[in-house]
């Protein structure tokens, strides 16, 4: 199963999407209408096994949630951290195979926790990394 980046960048925003309220995209949209989230690719490693065996792509699935000032955007990306429902990590390992694009898939990690400047606001936001063997 070889899956394109447009492919996976669909499931994965399809995926996050299963969150009541987080508007996704399969690409960094151009208005900031939080909280959103959308995948980019940062890597392919296309020897993942011997031979020409599985191809890891990594991702970042970037999370904006709302004004970094404003009480309501931590309290959302607590959330957003968590494992539960309404946590990222939960909606993309529902199904790791997001609908069958993908053999596996597992949200490594939630690293850079921080912010983002759109239209002379700051934006508090989180990046997570998401392994994708196709």
């Amino acid at each position: 199963m070889t899956a394109t980046v447009g492919q996976v960048k669909t499931a994965l925003a399809t995926a996050a999407a299963t969150i009541t309220g987080l508007r996704t995209y399969d690409r960094q949209p151009d208005n900031l209408n939080v909280p959103f989230a959308f995948p980019s690719l940062q890597s392919i490693d296309y020897h993942g096994a011997m031979g020409a065996g599985s191809i890891l792509q990594t991702y970042t699935l970037t999370v904006v949630v709302g004004r970094a000032s404003e009480r309501a955007a931590e309290d959302l990306l607590d959330t957003y951290l968590g494992y539960g429902s309404g946590g990222i990590r939960f909606a993309i390992e529902a199904d790791t195979t997001l609908g069958n694009v993908v053999q596996t898939c597992i949200v490594e990690s939630a690293g850079t926790i921080g912010t983002i400047d759109g239209n002379d606001t700051l934006y508090l936001m989180v990046e997570f990394r998401v392994l994708v063997y196709t």
